[in-house]
This record gives C-alpha cells, sequence and structure tokens, in this order.
C-alpha cells in the first residue's frame, strides 16, 4: 500500500448507463460487458481483495457495505486480507477463474498489476480503490470522498477546543488523507480563525502504536481535540482526557467520554450500484466516486452518543445548517490535497 504515495491525476471518463444500453440494442456491445451472461436463477458472486488486515478501517468499510449486501441484496461474498503486492494478481486471478463475477478491493499498491490482469478477464468486473482513473473496459475505480462530514467535525473542534490548538495525526502525506485533514482544519478555521494546528504522519496505514505516540506528543504540545485518522490516536485522548473526532467508522465505542463524532464512509452505495450493474449486465468502467459524497449517502457524521446532551444546544445547530447547505447543494467543501504542516 505504499504506493499510494504515487497517485496520480486522471481524467475520469467512461461509458455512461445509457451509453451502455445504446450500444446493446446494437448487438455484440453489451455480450462483451462483465456480468451480460449473468442468470437471475444464480447468486452473484462477489470477491474482495484487501490489501491490510480487515480490521483497518479504510478497507474495513468496504467489507462491512459487502457483509450487508450479502443479506440484503443476497450475494455470494469471498473475500482475502492482507495481500502483498506481489500476490495480488495472483488472487485476482484466482478470482476470476473461480466464476466470481464483481471482484472489488484496494489497488493503490499495484495499480499497474491489477490493470494488467482486470484486462485478461473482460466478462468479470473490477472496482478498486485507486488513485488513478478507470480503464477499459472493465475496471472501475472509487476512493473515500469522506472531506464533507470531515469538515464539520473540525467546526466542532474549532467550537469545542479550550486551548485553541487542535490536532491530527494520520497514515502519510497523500491525496486522499491530505483532503481529510485539511477538511477537518478548514472546519474549525471557519468558526475559530484563531485556531492553530499540529499535523503528524505515521508513514503507515496501520500502525496503532506509533499512532498513539504521535496523539502523546501532540497532547503534551497544548492539543487538546484531536482527529484520529489512524487507529491508535484515540487510546491516547483517552488516557489523556481530551475529545477526539474519529475516522471512517463510528468508534465511540472506544471512547464513550472522548469520541464526540467523526466522518464516516459508507461504502454500501457504491458496492449496490456496482451489484446493480452488473447483474443487469451494464457495468463499465467508470469513477464511482460520487456514492462516497453525503448526498449520495456515502458518508455522514457519526452519531453523538453520550455528547448529544454535553454538545453545545448552538453547536449542533451551527452543524446542521451548514450540513443542510451541503446536501442541498449551496456550500461546497474545497478539495484540498496539498500536504498540511504545523502552525
Amino acid at each position: 500500500m505504499e504506493n499510494r504515495k504515487n497517485r496520480f491525476q486522471t481524467e475520469r471518463e467512461g461509458l455512461s448507463r445509457r451509453n451502455v444500453l445504446e450500444l446493446g440494442a446494437l448487438g455484440l456491445a453489451a455480450a462483451m460487458l462483465p456480468g451480460a451472461a449473468f442468470g437471475k436463477d444464480k447468486k452473484l458472486k462477489v470477491a474482495a481483495i484487501f490489501a491490510t488486515p480487515i480490521e483497518e478501517p479504510w478497507d474495513n468499510q468496504i467489507h462491512v457495505a459487502l457483509q450487508k449486501a450479502e443479506k440484503e441484496l443476497g450475494i455470494e461474498y469471498k473475500w482475502s486480507e492482507k495481500v502483498q503486492t506481489v500476490d495480488f494478481s495472483r488472487v485476482m486471478r484466482e478470482y476470476a477463474q473461480g466464476g466470481y463475477q464483481l471482484v472489488l478491493g484496494d489497488a493503490f499498491a499495484a495499480e499497474r498489476e491489477s490493470r494488467r490482469t482486470a484486462k485478461q478477464f473482460p466478462k468479470t468486473a473490477f472496482l478498486f480503490g485507486s488513485g488513478a482513473g478507470p480503464a477499459e473496459p472493465n475496471f472501475g475505480v472509487f476512493d473515500n470522498w469522506i472531506h464533507e462530514p470531515a469538515y464539520l467535525s473540525g467546526m466542532i473542534a474549532g467550537k469545542m477546543s479550550k486551548s485553541g490548538t487542535i490536532g491530527a495525526v494520520a497514515a502519510m502525506g497523500i491525496p486522499e488523507v491530505n483532503r481529510l485533514v485539511n477538511a477537518f482544519f478548514a472546519g474549525a478555521k471557519e468558526v475559530n480563525p484563531n485556531i492553530k494546528k499540529k499535523v503528524a504522519f505515521i508513514g503507515s496505514f496501520f500502525d496503532p502504536p506509533k499512532a498513539k505516540e504521535a496523539a502523546v506528543a501532540q497532547i503534551d504540545a497544548g492539543v487538546d481535540v484531536i482527529y484520529a485518522e489512524r487507529f491508535g490516536v484515540i487510546e491516547a485522548a483517552v488516557d489523556k482526557k481530551i475529545l477526539a473526532i474519529s475516522n471512517m467508522s463510528d468508534q465511540s465505542s472506544l471512547g464513550p467520554d472522548t469520541v464526540i463524532t467523526g466522518p464516516v464512509w459508507d461504502m454500501y452505495p457504491t458496492v449496490e450500484q456496482a451489484i446493480k450493474l452488473v447483474k443487469a449486465g451494464v457495468f463499465t468502467a467508470q469513477d464511482y466516486g460520487d456514492f462516497s459524497r453525503m448526498a449520495k449517502g456515502g458518508s455522514h457524521l457519526a452519531p453523538y452518543h453520550k455528547f448529544d446532551k454535553t454538545l453545545p444546544a448552538d453547536v449542533k445547530e451551527l452543524i446542521e445548517k451548514k450540513k443542510a447547505e451541503i446536501l442541498e447543494g449551496n456550500f461546497r467543501v474545497d478539495v484540498d490535497e496539498n500536504t498540511p504542516v504545523s502552525d
């Protein structure tokens, strides 16, 4: 997964469903699409390939969404975790050859390998987390576009900080991490222009002890509200008795008296859309990123839980107002993918 550092921007392109259906009406084109021969009396076989342990939040949210699809959409689901880059293509081939019609996962560490392999199985639909664009004919992409609830979380942090210094401990300075951390600080700046920030990157996507150590250093330096972009940070916040903002999933259970809320990534809208298209035989190489946005139901703020009673009413009202502006399209959270630095 270290190759996430080498993400590159490409134009988002791909046939729309309407385009594909029009081609299908002509004849052979639709027959060549992934899932075109899928029978209604058969369960759709879906697999996932994860580079990290399944408990790592980013991959776990995909896993949770697929488990939900297994219950609600009747798919057959299987997954592989901790798949090294050298094994990625092999695992992809095994699933494709095993009759899995849709394969999802995390391809950041294996961009080239995964795309080359996908071309070898044009009748299998592949949908991967990626820093690049989709690749014809069957390689779709997605990412966790949860900067909107990260902004709302930052507004809460800015309001709740008494020291005037907030912090964030994150994986590494790459675009999909940077945009969350920057949105968090931007939200804090909106409600408190004088707020100071501290940022630390641990150089890993899953190293809780290192994340905790970085968080302790920030807290000792005056941070009293911290964004736990990685696992391990909340533990430090609990020990030091300061407030925390979680990330990716609802992590209140890790510190009920510490975790106020946090951006939640809901991959189910993305998964549901992909499954529908594969079943209909119209899956194409597209960027599914929009399905992670708040307006599509792909992200939201975690419940306040115990803080619902203690969070000031004016803060909750402020957040609800801004949330409505985002959902109605009257406010747009900037996507800033530059690496943030401490003040």
